[in-house]
């Protein structure tokens, strides 16, 4: 889809649009041809208003802007496709659904007929998926919009799309109506083999506390709280679940509990031992394993080969390092051992981490973490971006650890995982709890609801 949007160049082969061969040099050049494209990372500029991101860069804008009569067309667009947004407002201080009609209604107002969209709803929450889906259907109708729509849902895939062509390897190896398709047929043909959906959670009765936080306050980068006063404990054999839309504080939780960020106050004690001020390894030596949401820049350091990214964790052991000296073999047998255990494909051990797709690196930092035997696991969106074959792997791994008494915490915005694997749910919306739900007793309307701060529960 870059090579379509223009970003990156074909080696071989052509592209048609409307019976015409075209070669896209730049973005500008695609959208000039009407095609435009939202990406699955964020585009936009914090510190400008909404409107202001939408018109930045419009070919017809001339020496002066008429930033009135851009807001004038601006609103238009959003009233046709039924999309609110508060224009004026920074990007910044604007919902992640919000942001994505953002992105949205600035191709669409640079004359995008063609709309490439990258994993629309990876953050959104149930109710903004719906609207926004709602939207497309109606652009696609009424406006007889193209929309390539890149996803790993499979449900919203077969419900919304009109036809599915399925990559693997960068080969196309299937292409049929949705009407036709299954869930279980999609995974089948995604992965090459059949595909569990759904892995089935197994209730143990959890242990006693391994990890307690009393009265959690964290700041962002903004200086803002991002956590406000949080009080949960996560048991031995158990999984509890965060569910929310992203920017609700997630992130500033999961670095604080990892000594990433700095607690303004409140208290976190690892077995007993209040951890809330110490350094990163310590904790590590205390037994927290931590999963980063940011695979390539936090989890892994992509020029570094997998042995020595394997040791990343590692170094600190007498078993890898004495005397400063590192055990190189050592971490060569641990990395081979991953690698064969979590069927990583990689050329080998001295592979470097850049070389790997998201789902294998993956592997690579949840087997080198799991290896380990963590007391607590705090494990960040793990299957975000994966094909459902390895993010079947990635869950199962992580059940597994439960089962071994580990204790887990789980960020996701993948609310069926989320309801899949937890023991317990709880909601975040706005820095805080709106509720912690038994798995047994949630249902999607209910967690959705919590979510978006629509409804509160007992915490």
């Amino acid at each position: 889809m870059r090579i379509l949007f223009g970003e990156l160049q074909p080696d071989e082969g052509e592209i048609f649009l409307n019976g015409q061969r075209v070669r896209f040099r730049s973005p500008r050049d695609a959208l000039r041809h009407g095609i435009g494209m939202v990406h699955q990372e964020r585009k936009l500029i914090p510190a400008h208003s909404a409107l202001e991101n939408i018109v930045l860069g419009h070919p017809n804008t001339g020496a002066i802007l008429d930033l009135r009569q851009a807001e004038r067309e601006v609103s238009a667009l959003c009233e046709r496709y039924g999309f609110r947004i508060p224009l004026h407002a920074k990007v910044w201080q604007l919902s992640e659904g919000e942001k994505q009609i953002v992105e949205i209604i600035k191709e669409l107002y640079h004359g995008a007929r063609i709309l490439i969209l990258d994993e629309p709803t990876s953050v959104l929450s149930p109710p903004e998926i719906v609207k926004l889906l709602e939207s497309l259907t109606r652009m696609a109708k009424e406006d007889l919009a193209v929309i390539p729509f890149i996803t790993h849902k499979l449900p919203v895939v077969l419900e919304y799309c009109d036809r599915v062509t399925i990559l693997r390897r960068g080969r196309v190896v299937a292409e049929m109506e949705t009407r036709q398709a299954t869930e279980q047929t999609l995974a089948a043909a995604m992965v090459g083999r059949d595909v569990v959906l759904q892995v089935e959670r197994v209730e143990i009765p959890p242990g006693e506390p391994v990890v307690q936080v009393r009265d959690l306050w964290v700041r962002d980068d903004r200086g803002l709280f991002a956590v406000q006063g949080l009080s949960f404990e996560v048991r031995a054999g158990e999984i509890l679940g965060i569910a929310g839309v992203a920017g609700n504080g997630q992130e500033p939780l999961a670095e604080a509990l990892a000594g990433l960020r700095p607690a303004e106050r409140g208290t976190i004690t690892l077995d007993g031992t209040d951890i809330t001020q110490a350094p990163v390894l310590e904790r590590w030596k205390r037994g927290l394993g931590y999963v980063p949401t940011e695979r390539r820049t936090v989890g892994s350091i992509p020029t570094f080969s997998l042995v020595e990214n394997v040791l990343l964790n590692y170094h600190f052991e007498k078993e890898f390092s004495r005397w400063g000296v590192l055990a190189i073999g050592r971490a060569r047998e641990l990395t081979e051992r991953i690698l064969d255990e979590y069927r990583v494909v990689a050329s080998g051990p001295d592979a470097p981490a850049r070389s790997l797709s998201g789902g294998n690196l993956q592997k690579i930092i949840l087997g080198r973490v799991l290896a380990r035997k963590p007391r607590f696991l705090i494990a960040c969106h793990p299957t975000h971006g994966l094909d459902v074959g390895a993010a079947e792997f990635v869950q199962r791994q992580i059940l597994q650890a439960k089962m071994a008494g580990t204790a887990i915490l789980l960020i996701s915005e993948d609310l069926d995982e989320i309801l899949a694997l937890s023991d317990r749910i709880a909601a975040m919306y706005e820095g805080q709890f709106t509720g912690i739900v038994p798995a047994r007793e949630a249902t999607k309307e209910l967690i959705g609801e919590l979510m978006a701060g629509l409804r509160r529960e007992r915490v």
